[in-house]
């Protein structure tokens, strides 16, 4: 089935509780990754990986387009970037992402993907404004999804 368009997840907000894990931002400002691999997801994932799947079914495809730690080195970009895509392996095993995109924090995001008139679940109200597709917040990535999944997208 050909493909209708890309929807993007952003991670630290949106998919993983980064900000929950405790001493999260001392530990990002001396580049320790650990809080990426200890955010718990932030909603149902199970539910999130079949609502992936019907709407894979419907054409769409998903990737995922994220920030790096502010102030990182570029080394420490890397080992986040690394670490970020162990997490989404270790959480959402059955989803293959078409894209997995992590760059510098600040990064205008529609920057740096194949489809920037895609869709975007972002918890940040400055990226949504960016973004060239449509764009929403982080609580709304189930009802969008479910709605995809039941035809009416």
């Amino acid at each position: 089935m050909e493909r209708k368009t890309r929807i993007y997840f952003d991670m630290d907000g949106t998919l993983a509780d980064l900000y929950a894990v405790n001493d999260w931002l001392q530990m990002l400002r001396s580049e320790d990754a650990t809080p990426y691999e200890q955010a718990k997801p932030m909603l149902n994932f199970s539910l999130l990986a079949r609502l992936i799947h019907k709407a894979e079914q419907c054409g769409f495809d998903f990737g995922i387009i994220s920030w790096g730690s502010k102030c990182a080195s570029a080394e420490y970009d890397r080992e986040v970037e690394l670490t970020k895509r162990d997490w989404l392996a270790q959480h959402l095993p059955s989803v293959e992402f078409a894209e997995i995109v992590v760059v510098p924090y600040g990064t205008p995001k529609a920057e740096c993907v194949e489809f920037p008139t895609g869709i975007l679940f972002d918890d940040e109200p400055q990226n949504r404004d960016n973004w060239e597709g449509f764009a929403f917040s982080e609580t709304d990535i189930l009802e969008i999804l479910k709605a995809i999944a039941r035809g009416e997208l």
